[in-house]
């Protein structure tokens, strides 16, 4: 076995200063519990901030000092995020509380071609969450733990070199060491090899069997097996932001940290989301309980691009006006597709042009209302006012799934229909009457020149729009093609003409 320890040394700290306006980032922070602090970052620690520091005395060092509750809720949920995004790399991920992570990747070296690539995208995966880490790599999951809460970028590549590791290591890194910490210390047993080498009996007396057998798994001289992550088949994560979010770039920041998430989970499980929800729960006005806003946003193609989906959340909180300030944020999601990445390509095909106008019409639907855009569907008439129909521009995944789950897509196309395009794209919204010499059709005071034709249609006698006409392509001097028609009925026009009408414009 070959497991990779990750620990978080700052995890509290860094989600609560997630939640924090951007402005405010960069102040001296510290988190206590019961009014006493409890972690302080480097700005709060240059003015003499301690752990242990009682609330009162913490301030009159650094009156600017920010001030957080500390929250075992927050930073589960956390380090939650970062287990998922490593689910990306193995199935075998055990949490390490309070503050660490670990992999089992001999199977997946392989893959991923090798150790140090392995280490190199988990990095990158992990970025996002903007959490330091430490990382050591040793045969046993206790010993890669405790290891890393100590050392970073450390690889034991075997037991040999992981004892020697562990011989220098404090033994407070034990839990029964932390209990018996004053007691070990005063007997000048600081180190875990110190504590090795004394009788095992004599240990077992004064400190229980628990600091033996921690220390034996951590050797590898005892099983220890770990139960894995098992990730959740709906996506549900929220934040309590520190100051109310005012403006919509506020609960944007907020939403990047959900998002991340979001991706982390997608990523575990190799898929891309179709739909999510931002809820947010805003601040009690006038009596009244506390509102949520529902933001729901389907895609058009289905993502984990996070960059893509905060530009539609930005578009969609533009336009929509909050009753009041926003305290929580929450993110869900159960609507998502399992397909291959997207390769990356140097030269563009199809398939990313596609892709491009696709986003364009996510951005549209995101700013204009999903009503506002549409897209033009074959109905199965030959009457060419008829013949297509205006419908939302619903995402291409939702049509499929909705064909799959009516038995198939219906053929819109009619029997003997060519597919070929042999009719303009712009239709009149009424035909044009057009002016003739000598039967032939005029526009603009200039002649057509008939090109192809006739088509003949003669349909709508069993709805009342009975519709029998010649069609025929010609051109303009300009050289552009119109489609005209000529009707096979006597019309009333002048000199009983049958009379020539403008349809449509080629582009």
């Amino acid at each position: 076995m070959l497991w990779v320890a990750l620990h978080l040394p700052l995890l509290s700290l860094e989600s609560f200063a997630a939640t924090l306006p951007p402005e405010q980032a960069g102040q001296p922070l510290a988190l206590m519990d019961a009014h006493r602090i409890v972690s302080a970052n480097a700005g709060a620690r240059a003015l003499g901030v301690e752990a242990g520091m009682k609330r009162a005395t913490a301030l009159s060092l650094a009156p600017q000092l920010l001030l957080g509750q500390a929250d075992a809720r927050r930073d589960a949920d956390a380090l939650t995020s970062v287990a998922h995004a490593a689910l990306a790399f193995t199935p075998m991920v055990n949490l390490s509380p309070p503050a660490g992570v670990l992999l089992e990747v001999q199977a997946s070296l392989r893959y991923f071609g090798g150790l140090a690539p392995l280490l190199a995208r988990l990095q990158v995966t992990l970025a996002p969450l903007n959490h330091r880490l430490r990382c050591v790599i040793a045969p046993t999951a206790q010993g890669a733990a405790l290891l890393s809460r100590v050392q970073d970028r450390l690889h034991c590549a075997d037991r040999p070199a992981l004892q020697q590791a562990l011989d220098a290591a404090p033994t407070w890194l034990l839990g029964a060491g932390q209990v018996h910490w004053d007691t070990l210390q005063g007997m000048g047993l600081r180190t875990l090899g110190e504590l090795r080498r004394l009788p095992r009996a004599g240990l077992a007396r004064r400190f229980g069997e628990a600091l033996l057998e921690e220390l034996d798994c951590a050797l590898g001289d005892r099983p220890d097996p770990r139960e894995p992550v098992i990730l959740p088949s709906v996506f549900c994560s929220q934040i309590e932001l520190f100051a109310r979010a005012d403006t919509t770039e506020q609960v944007l920041h907020g939403a990047q940290i959900l998002l991340a998430r979001l991706v982390a989970w997608l990523s575990a499980q190799h898929a891309f989301v179709c739909r999510f929800s931002l809820l947010m729960k805003h601040e009690a006005r006038w009596g009244h309980s506390h509102a949520v806003t529902v933001l729901d946003i389907a895609l058009a193609e289905p993502s984990r691009d996070p960059a893509h989906m905060l530009v539609l959340l930005r578009e969609r909180l533009a336009a929509l006006q909050l009753p009041a300030p926003t305290l929580e944020l929450a993110l869900e999601s159960d609507d998502i597709s399992h397909r291959p990445p997207p390769n990356a390509e140097l030269f563009p095909t199809p398939q990313s042009e596609h892709a491009g106008l696709t986003r364009l019409i996510e951005r549209l639907q995101a700013r204009l209302g999903r009503e506002q855009v549409q897209r033009l569907v074959p109905v199965a008439d030959h009457r060419p006012e008829w013949a297509t129909l205006a419908q939302p521009a619903e995402p291409l995944w939702l049509r499929q799934r909705e064909a799959k789950v009516a038995g198939g897509e219906r053929p819109r196309t009619l029997p003997g229909q060519s597919l070929a395009i042999t009719r303009p794209l712009w239709l009149l919204p009424q035909p044009q009457p057009l002016q003739e010499r000598q039967s032939r059709p005029l526009l603009d005071g200039q002649v057509l020149q008939v090109l192809a034709g006739p088509e003949r249609i003669e349909a709508g006698w069993w709805d009342g729009g009975l519709a029998e006409r010649d069609y025929f392509i010609a051109q303009t001097a300009e050289g552009a093609l119109v489609w005209l028609y000529r009707a096979r009925l006597p019309l009333p026009v002048a000199g009983g003409s049958k009379g020539w009408y403008l349809q449509g414009r080629f582009a």
